[in-house]
């Protein structure tokens, strides 16, 4: 059996295993094993409807089915529990998660503990004391605007079962505005690649309060938090909320804290750093 661990990555909103490949080619150039999963409904699984391409028929596109309506967070669970499974063969395992992604990890580890030998956020939703909602009318997300994105939605969620986003409009103030929040520190080409990867639907069920960290499962697991510098998603003053609440929790498993400078996105373009900071982590 290896001992050197393998690193699973759990993707965030709108992603799928596509965007962590120059992640995974850094960490095989450094020897390490990694694979990202596509949650039910991503990646090849997604739906990327006729009225998506161009020119686009907006209309059309509201109504269209989606194939994530009804995916439910225990199925994303369910998805990286069998991928730990079967990782878990072959040694340690490492659990990557990056913003949405880490009520996806939180979930896991709170079922399955004994399948991750660590557990890292890369500026990742950590739920503790608040359902992941709750905490957007708090006062660390004052400054991100909730109805930035209006504009880009299509279609009425509560009718398609699933949120779907026109990643592929060519509105100016649409495009700054997902810059702004995700990539600002791109340039407008990188940004437009990452955007293209994004598909146009998510589902809808981000957990509720019983789905927040529980101290006698996901506390036993050793974790890290990687704080993004420039994160205009999920700002600093959220991150680091949310480490002290676990902290809190757990204050005898407390996070090991690391920062890599840069946006929500930015890491993942540019990965070299992230890669030799999760290589380290696989020698503790």
């Amino acid at each position: 059996m290896h001992t050197a661990p393998t690193f699973v990555f759990v993707h965030g909103a709108f992603a799928n295993s596509f965007s962590f490949a120059p992640l995974g080619a850094e960490l095989a150039l450094l020897g390490h094993r990694s694979a990202a999963v596509d949650l039910p409904g991503h990646g090849f699984e997604a739906t990327y409807p006729a009225a998506y391409q161009a020119p686009q028929d907006l209309d059309a596109l509201a109504a269209e089915p989606g194939s994530i309506k009804g995916i439910t967070l225990a199925d994303n669970a369910a998805r990286v529990i069998d991928i730990l499974e079967r990782a878990k063969r072959n040694g340690p395992t490492v659990l990557v998660a990056h913003s949405r992604g880490g009520v996806t990890a939180t979930a896991v580890a709170n079922a399955r503990p004994e399948l991750i030998d660590r557990i890292v956020y890369v500026s990742a939703w950590c739920p503790v004391e608040l359902a992941v909602g709750d905490y957007y009318t708090q006062p660390e997300m004052a400054g991100v605007d909730p109805g930035a994105f209006a504009a880009t939605l299509v279609g009425d969620p509560g009718a398609l079962g699933l949120l779907r986003t026109n990643f592929r409009t060519a509105d100016p103030a649409a495009l700054a505005a997902f810059k702004r929040a995700f990539a600002a520190d791109l340039t407008d080409d990188e940004f437009r690649v990452f955007l293209n990867t994004f598909q146009p639907d998510e589902n809808l069920d981000a957990g509720t309060s019983a789905d927040r960290a529980q101290a006698a499962s996901w506390g036993r697991v050793p974790r890290t938090y990687v704080r993004l510098a420039a994160d205009a998603s999920l700002p600093l003053a959220v991150q680091d909320r949310m480490i002290r609440e676990a902290d809190a929790l757990t204050p005898d498993n407390p996070f090991d804290v690391r920062t890599l400078e840069g946006s929500h996105l930015g890491w993942l373009v540019h990965p070299r750093p992230a890669a030799e900071l999760l290589a380290d982590l696989a020698v503790r």
